[in-house]
């Protein structure tokens, strides 16, 4: 099968002449596409020099932009998705690719234990984990990995879903599984990265605090929504039998509980018809 390695780069003049020369010496066979961010260093000049196929945004549109880019340039069945800044090892490239081979639509680097950024990205990104678990049914060991390899037409299909930022392995990784495509995880082992990371931890944790709900309403509205709408109309009928028992009355409090109960259903009804007609395509 033909092949085709995108790594998105912003200032990644330290590694990516590397990380592109490795790729090269293992699989000469492979189209390597980098996709230079609106870098200001010489990024997209050593990943040329270095063999790579560069496509070159004249600002930078963030992660998920570079990576929508380099897919749409690719021209392999199967595109490899890397980082430039040295954390993912270009010798697991065969192992990912074994997996494709034996069916799977989309195969991801699973960072063991260890490999995560900082301690706290590590909470973070095991919560995730776990989320996205309760939500597809399905064991996800690594929803944000950006080391994966994937079907080129599938993950095409999915491109208008990506954001321009990041959590693009997010919301491929929870598309694949609700258009039904076939998912495996690689066990891997990701270095740390060379040079300062472009991720802010006040504004980018804001960010993957909505991811939590992105996740959801991308998959299963209802599996969010629905226990929210329970617990709320179960605090309003405790709230009641208390103010029942100690006042003798209904408050506003319990009628307020109550109403965003319904509400909150509602919301998850109609996210879920919304979810649907997003999906509705891949069905017909």
């Amino acid at each position: 099968m033909k092949v085709s390695v995108v790594m998105p780069a912003k200032n990644e003049a330290a590694t990516v002449a590397i990380v592109v020369s490795a790729i090269r010496a293992l699989y000469p066979d492979f189209e390597v596409i980098v996709v230079d961010d609106g870098s200001t260093d010489r990024t997209a000049a050593l990943a040329s020099e270095a063999g790579a196929k560069v496509v070159s945004h004249p600002y930078s549109k963030g992660n998920g932009a570079a990576i929508k880019s380099g897919a749409r340039a690719a021209a392999g069945e199967v595109i490899v998705f890397m980082d430039a800044d040295g954390q993912h090892a270009p010798a697991d490239i065969e192992r990912l690719l074994a997996r494709i081979g034996e069916g799977y639509d989309l195969v991801v680097g699973a960072r063991q234990q260890g490999s995560q950024a900082s301690f706290g990205r590590g909470l973070a990104n095991s919560f995730y984990n776990r989320l996205a678990t309760y939500m597809t049914g399905h064991k996800v060991e690594d929803l944000t990995s950006g080391f994966r390899a994937v079907s080129a037409d599938k993950f095409r299909e999915f491109l208008y879903l990506l954001p321009n930022g990041f959590s693009y392995p997010t919301t491929s990784t929870m598309a694949f599984f609700r258009a039904g495509y076939s998912v495996a995880y690689e066990p891997i082992h990701a270095a740390s990265r060379v040079g300062k990371s472009h991720i802010k931890p006040l504004k980018d944790g804001v960010r993957f605090l909505l991811i939590i709900f992105k996740v959801g309403t991308l998959y299963s509205p209802l599996k969010l929504f629905a226990p929210l709408s329970v617990l709320a109309f179960f605090t309003a009928t405790l709230w009641y039998g208390y103010t029942l028992i100690m006042e003798g009355r209904f408050t506003n409090m319990s009628a307020l509980l109550y109403t965003g109960s319904v509400m909150v259903f509602l919301m998850g009804l109609i996210s879920e018809q919304i979810t649907a007609l997003m999906y509705k395509h891949e069905r017909d």
